[in-house]
């Protein structure tokens, strides 16, 4: 018998859950020794409460990732307004989620080849949020799509995507075409077809893997991560050249006056993330890191213009996003724009530590 757990966290998108237990219900109903369907939490037993004052359900116990079978993760409920920080918008909640101890169990499931996780909605954001799909095929809801590309996943314009074990699908009614998907995998056609019946519901779309033939050209290719993501354990890029001839490093808007280290503030909608700058840029050459706690990680594609500094880099605090800094320098203060895609940029402020040497 196959297990179908459905992760609850309080916030959750009601019908991201509803949606997809009520078909995999159906298919218990016409093969009633198929499939085990449970809501499940990190915490265990409890009522869960849902976004935007819904209703809670029961989770029966908590997640077991060692199980073989399916796991799915809905998204959250709340304000989508990019101006909306409060405790109740989803960006919030998804990461209440990703910092409670939901995660650890997640990326077990995702290590065991007898289960396949899925996702609806916004809880393929929950698992960028925490790096788990750096360069994968996945989908989410439109609202979602830069952030999710922002994080360095491969976004798909598609209801339902598959890659290996992880099948992500779009907005909220796609939790349907996920659910019908799986049902048609693990029990056929058939089956599928009934559950389609009784619900007076055609599963939409085509279920996209990166397989076949690549099409020249078409709306809904794969969207490229914003950047490619750093090697495990690189700390520094190679040297670039600033420009093609020497540095003028006694001009006014000269590199040299990005050189040194900078204690950085970046205000996110979420708090404050506090960032030390790196930065050498001297005698033709142009490299950087930043630090934050413990880890470093080093300034992709940097490139300075007047005076304005530019680059991207990959940060895993508060979550894991692909950032361009966009930044300028007066006297001993570094000020600007960090951005994830076509999200609200955050204000960048720094002060110098002192010059390299």
């Amino acid at each position: 018998m196959l297990s179908v757990q459905m992760v609850l966290f309080d916030g959750f998108d009601l019908m991201d859950a509803v949606a997809p237990y009520e078909v995999f219900a159906a298919a218990q109903l016409i093969c009633p020794d198929a499939l085990q369907i449970s809501f499940v939490s990190a915490e265990g037993a409890r009522i869960v409460p849902s976004g935007m004052n819904g209703p809670g359900l029961p989770a029966a116990g908590a997640l077991d990732p060692d199980k073989s079978g399916i796991v799915l993760i809905p998204g959250a409920m709340g304000s989508v307004d990019p101006a909306d920080i409060g405790p109740t918008s989803v960006v919030a909640q998804l990461l209440a989620a990703k910092d409670s101890g939901l995660m650890p169990l997640i990326r077990q499931a995702l290590r065991n080849e007898r289960l396949t996780v899925s996702t609806v909605c916004g809880g393929s954001l929950l698992l960028a949020m925490d790096g788990l799909l750096a360069d994968r095929y996945a989908s989410t809801h439109t609202l979602g799509r830069e952030a999710l590309v922002a994080t360095g996943a491969r976004f798909v314009d598609a209801r339902v995507v598959v890659d290996g074990r992880l099948v992500t699908g779009g907005g909220v009614t796609s939790g349907l075409d996920v659910a019908l998907y799986l049902v048609e995998r693990e029990w056929g056609p058939q089956v599928a077809h009934a559950v389609e019946r009784l619900f007076e519901y055609e599963r939409r779309g085509t279920v996209w893997r990166a397989e076949g033939r690549v099409p020249a050209h078409t709306a809904g290719a794969p969207a490229e991560p914003a950047d490619a993501p750093l090697q495990a354990g690189q700390t520094s890029v190679a040297p670039n050249p600033v420009a093609a001839t020497p540095l003028d490093e006694t001009a006014a808007d000269s590199p040299a006056v990005f050189d040194g280290s900078w204690q950085t503030t970046i205000f996110t909608p979420i708090g404050k993330q506090q960032v030390v700058l790196h930065i050498i840029a001297r005698d033709g050459v142009l490299r950087g890191s930043a630090a934050q706690g413990d880890d470093i990680v080093a300034f992709v594609d940097p490139v300075i213009t007047g005076n304005r500094m530019m680059w991207s880099q990959r940060v895993t605090k508060p979550m894991s996003l692909n950032l361009k800094f966009d930044v300028s320098v007066q006297g001993k203060r570094l000020s600007g724009t960090a951005r994830a895609g076509l999200l609200p940029p955050s204000r960048v402020e720094g002060v110098r530590l002192k010059p390299q040497v």
